[in-house]
């Protein structure tokens, strides 16, 4: 494969908020004049895309009127269809708006947390309308600077009460969303609920329809927490809970950088790929990602490019890892396999008496050399193309 240019069939998702910053940061202002929905509808479509996600006031206002509302939504479900693109997930902002400045769902406040049940449902409404089948919560405003404010354990009650209801809500409406949690551990609020993979799956397990329930993990979100975004994808698939991805880049221990896909960490990038692709994901491959605050609106579209190039580019380094003789050769050198052994490490009362019998050789397992420096090597040769 020597032609990166990506199709609608490898299922490359932009939002609107990511093709549409404007390159405004919290010390300065735009440096990009906005995107009108339908522009970008169009624009992603000349990539190759396959479609736009959205928040609720990516698209609408907040302070819309009925009739802007409906005019709006009319004039980008006319774009989609001209340029058919569709809407995989929606989402709910509940992070921008002063309201929610102690949180929306976990937020102290009783008129605050039903404010965010009816934004939300409103939201599902809009999402439902475009044809979203799934649905993603990010609690960017779910957490505390304060702990002194005792709601830890009371907030965690009220965000499971939420997210009860608006499963509910989703079943009786007919709806049949699938609801993505997105962990965070940080920014903007100094510590967020929920804040890795692990802790989001654990939460499931605790709601009254855990089926309805997954996670959408993004790399940028686990390697802000010095975490490694694999091994964390890998446990979401394991769980048979990846409902959702969001692909960028990011520097350990910044601020949320939200870089092009495979800029910074490559390898890591290579490793996600694989993963995704030998593991036979099949949902969509969501861009959360943003042009640099440098770039002008051609520099955004470079930017769509790249993050689709670039994963295109490791999806086939993926299938010329699988198929190059001397990594597979190191592969079965390190996995040892034994099937004596694996029949015994199914449990029977035989098995566990045979098990605590068995002499095994510590010395020699201790001296066995793994050759991991030169599997390693080798996927660092395939990489960089000398292989």
């Amino acid at each position: 494969m020597t032609d990166f240019t990506p199709t609608p069939a490898d299922r490359f998702t932009f939002g609107l908020w990511t093709v549409g910053n404007t390159g405004r940061d919290p010390f300065g202002e735009p440096t990009r004049a906005p995107l009108s929905a339908p522009y970008i509808v169009q624009k992603l479509a000349e990539l190759g895309a396959y479609g736009v996600n959205l928040h609720d006031n990516d698209l609408v206002p907040i302070d819309a009127s009925a009739a802007g509302r409906d005019r709006i939504v009319a004039e980008f479900r006319e774009a989609l269809s001209d340029h058919g693109l569709v809407v995989p997930m929606a989402t709910t902002n509940l992070f921008s708006d002063p309201a929610f400045k102690d949180g929306a769902f976990t937020s102290a406040d009783a008129h605050v947390r039903a404010y965010a049940l009816q934004k939300t449902m409103r939201s599902m409404d809009l999402g439902a309308e475009l044809g979203a089948h799934t649905y993603v919560f990010w609690g960017g405003r779910e957490g505390t600077e304060v702990d002194a404010g005792g709601k830890l354990l009371s907030a965690l009650g009220w965000f499971r009460d939420s997210l009860n209801f608006l499963a509910e809500y989703s079943e009786s409406q007919g709806y049949g969303y699938r609801f993505a949690l997105e962990p965070k551990p940080n920014e903007p609020r100094a510590d967020i609920f929920l804040p890795t993979v692990g802790s989001a799956l654990g939460f499931i397990g605790t709601l009254d329809r855990p089926a309805l329930f997954g996670v959408n993990p993004e790399f940028a979100h686990e390697t802000m927490a010095g975490l490694n975004f694999a091994h964390a994808v890998a446990q979401a698939l394991d769980a048979g809970k990846l409902f959702h991805i969001d692909l960028n880049d990011q520097k350990m221990s910044r601020f949320d950088q939200d870089l092009r896909f495979g800029s910074e960490n490559l390898k890591g990038a290579f490793t996600l790929v694989k993963l995704l692709e030998d593991s036979g994901y099949d949902g969509p491959l969501h861009f959360d990602a943003h042009a640099l605050r440098t770039e002008d609106e051609e520099g955004v579209w470079a930017f769509a490019r790249g993050c689709m190039r670039t994963y295109l580019i490791l999806k086939e380094k993926a299938r010329q890892f699988n198929a190059d003789p001397a990594i597979q050769a190191a592969l079965a050198e390190y996995h040892r396999a034994d099937d004596e052994l694996a029949a015994l490490s199914r449990f029977t009362p035989q098995n566990a008496a045979a098990l605590k019998d068995r002499t095994f050789d510590r010395a020699a397992l201790g001296r066995r050399g793994l050759g991991l420096e030169h599997l390693d090597q080798l996927t660092n040769d395939l990489l960089f193309g000398v292989r």
